[in-house]
């Protein structure tokens, strides 16, 4: 399929409360290296600003990032602020809170509560900005999330925030939260190959309610933050050739296909695969095709 002229309308729009984005966004965790974090090998700063100003000019208006985003060269939020200030009205920029790493790179213990503001405060800095348009609250293994969540809905009273979401969820995390205040997005991981049945659920509960559905590590698999798998069954490879598609491609297809409350938030340093990312809006897999693909994910291997 043709890429280079595909912009990102081509896959519909959602709401993020009342923030209207394209279905395809993008994920900032892969413009600092080669693979994510202190993985890989630090990234070109000019390309991956390149890679930046082309996503706005191919529609996309919703970017997903963090302050710990960072490999030993590069900050994604510093290069979204250099590449892309003073921002598009309508681009909407989302952080997460919660975790922490220090500036060797090394993970830390995430925020209490009382520390939350100090991280909506880094991601604003870095960002050159006076509020965040979305915060997710990553969930660090509490069983728990009232308290951490509370505090990010005291900072959107107070202005700093806009909307809120959460991130590694199940359900009672997402009761729990709706309780306190409005959720607007929640981002698990969920994949063509990988079904935690928990996402599975939080899935279905956020199509009832209207809540975008936002996964991560749709087209990186099992290969996680190390960067794209290049292990693609059978049914991937025939679907990607019956398009003349990429497998990345089809597995981005069949994720924006799961629902229109799902979007997709896939992160590159390479203008080429960006390009073809944004492409999946426009690919329409057939009844067959899902019913195969379906079956595949039936099949994938569950978390331990």
């Amino acid at each position: 399929m043709t890429t280079e002229t595909i912009t990102a309308d081509s896959a519909g729009t959602w709401k993020l409360g009342d923030l209207t984005v394209s279905r395809v966004g993008f994920g900032a965790m892969r413009l600092t290296g080669s693979a994510a974090f202190h993985h890989g090998t630090p990234s070109d700063r000019n390309r991956s600003m390149a890679v930046l100003r082309k996503a706005v000019e191919l529609g996309v208006d919703h970017i997903d990032t963090a302050a710990f985003y960072f490999s030993s060269l590069r900050s994604a939020n510093e290069l979204i602020n250099s590449a892309l200030s003073p921002y598009p009205d309508d681009l909407v920029i989302a952080v997460k809170v919660g975790p922490f790493r220090t500036y060797t790179g090394e993970w830390a213990t995430s925020a209490r509560p009382d520390e939350l503001r100090g991280h909506v405060e880094e991601n604003l800095r870095q960002l050159g900005r006076d509020h965040l348009d979305l915060v997710y609250l990553r969930r660090m293994r509490q069983e728990s999330i009232s308290e951490h969540f509370g505090a990010l809905a005291e900072l959107r009273e107070a202005g700093l925030i806009r909307h809120l979401g959460i991130s590694d969820v199940g359900a009672r995390h997402l009761a729990e939260a709706r309780a306190i205040a409005p959720v607007v997005s929640v981002q698990n991981r969920y994949g063509l190959d990988h079904r935690p049945p928990e996402s599975a659920e939080v899935l279905r509960l956020c199509g009832e309610a209207g809540i975008a559905f936002v996964p991560f590590y749709a087209v990186a698999g099992e290969a996680g933050e190390r960067g794209a798998t290049t292990a693609h069954d059978d049914a991937v490879l025939d679907v990607a050739r019956a398009h003349g598609a990429s497998p990345a491609q089809v597995r981005l297809a069949w994720t924006l296909h799961q629902g229109p409350h799902v979007l997709a938030i896939p992160g590159t340093g390479n203008p080429g695969h960006l390009a073809e990312n944004v492409a999946a809006g426009a690919l329409r897999l057939t009844d067959e095709e899902l019913s195969r693909l379906n079956a595949l994910h039936g099949q994938a291997s569950q978390p331990a």
